[in-house]
């Protein structure tokens, strides 16, 4: 069966055509800006609502009095669109704020919804791609399985050109037979039911004086006002690119290092169960004066400097390829405070480490969680076909 893969490439230019990537990003952003003020006019003055195809239709008429955006292809520029279409059904269901205007700084790309406008002369390994009216573009990256590319999405990210490819493509991943429960946690942040676990590697904690001595250095600097009419300097762009290089930095280690786990675990199991946490609640601040405030602070850093919710979501996906079950077992379940032997219930402390029980089952606190996991995942037999 075919599945829709994502693979990025970093993109090499010559300073012609980054010179000319620039320009067509910020025609993109004037594009999205000129859509969002049109739905905006229009409700406010003539209460009448835009819909992306009426703002489709325009794009013809658009073109001839603007004749730049000739060369950027017409599913480009619809792609822009339906992007702003997109942030306002966000915002009516309820998922996001109301869509604001893209400063040239914010705007990071644009879309090839189809297969024209592009090329990609790869196999997966390397290559080059081709843009209309720009030419061929040296890229590299390698893809773990390739295929049929679909749509194609240009990126500037920290001062570097990627392009995203998504490709039909079909994906055979190889598992063993085990079964295994996963407890996530901070200190440890992965923990197996057979007590063995892989250490929280910490990597914003590891780069955080660094991250903060630069970001001293950048609030010493020039910052930009645009109400006062005031540039940024030089040095203060110079000290925002070294942090945000930093801050780019940890989230690759991160995702690189998420990538590997959940590769380890399916390559070996084929049923994998974890608890279905609400990380969103978990992480919430501290009450308005609360006097553990700075504790809850530092729990809610080490929570999302391991990416749960993240590594969930690429351990699931890579045990559906293999052909194995992914559950997530419901909180009402509550595996921490319940004994893997007998089944009974007690409540801990988040200090008790070690789970002890009247039935003479005493083991590591989190490793008795991943086995009361595993162990509701086995009892649903048949049943795991509808996880």
């Amino acid at each position: 069966m075919l599945t829709t893969r994502r693979v990025t490439f970093r993109l090499y230019p010559t300073k012609k055509q980054e010179r000319t990537l620039h320009d067509w990003r910020k025609l993109h952003q004037y594009l999205y800006n000129a859509c969002l003020s049109h739905r905006i006019t229009e409700y406010r003055h003539f209460g009448k609502s835009i819909s992306y195809f009426d703002q489709q239709n325009c794009l013809p008429e658009f073109k001839e009095c603007w004749t730049e955006y000739k060369q950027l292809g017409s599913q480009a520029l619809q792609a822009t669109c339906k992007r702003v279409d997109y942030a306002f059904q966000r915002f009516f269901q309820g998922l996001a704020k109301f869509p604001r205007f893209k400063s040239f700084q914010r705007y990071r790309g644009w879309t090839y919804p189809a297969k024209s406008g592009w090329k990609a002369h790869t196999t997966g390994v390397h290559g080059a791609l081709e843009l209309s009216n720009l030419g061929q573009i040296r890229m590299r990256g390698k893809a773990r399985t390739w295929g049929q590319p679909t749509t194609c999405t240009i990126v500037w990210k920290n001062h570097k050109w990627y392009c995203s490819i998504t490709i039909k493509c079909e994906v055979s991943r190889e598992t063993g037979t085990g079964a295994c429960g996963v407890d996530f946690g901070t200190l440890r942040a992965l923990t197996f039911d057979d007590s063995t676990g892989i250490e929280n590697p910490r990597f914003l904690a590891k780069s955080k004086d660094k991250i903060t001595k630069a970001s001293r250095q950048l609030r010493r600097k020039r910052s930009p006002n645009r109400k006062k009419r005031i540039r940024a300097s030089k040095r203060w762009k110079k000290a925002r690119k070294k942090v945000s290089k930093l801050q780019n930095k940890v989230a690759n280690q991160r995702q690189d290092w998420q990538h590997k786990v959940s590769t380890q675990i399916v390559s070996s199991n084929s049923l994998v169960a974890t608890e279905k946490l609400n990380i969103k609640a978990m992480t919430r601040k501290a009450k308005k004066g609360s006097k553990r405030k700075k504790q809850k602070t530092g729990l809610n850093r080490n929570l999302l400097d391991v990416g749960i919710s993240n590594i969930t979501k690429l351990i699931k996906y890579k045990v559906k390829e293999s052909g194995g079950v992914f559950v997530e077992v419901p909180i009402k379940i509550a595996p921490s405070q319940t004994c893997p032997n007998c089944g009974k219930k007690k409540k801990k402390e988040l200090s008790e480490r070690v789970h002890s029980c009247e039935c003479g089952c005493s083991m590591d606190r989190d490793a008795a969680a991943a086995t009361v996991m595993l162990n509701y995942a086995r009892g649903l037999g048949t049943n795991l076909l509808n996880f």
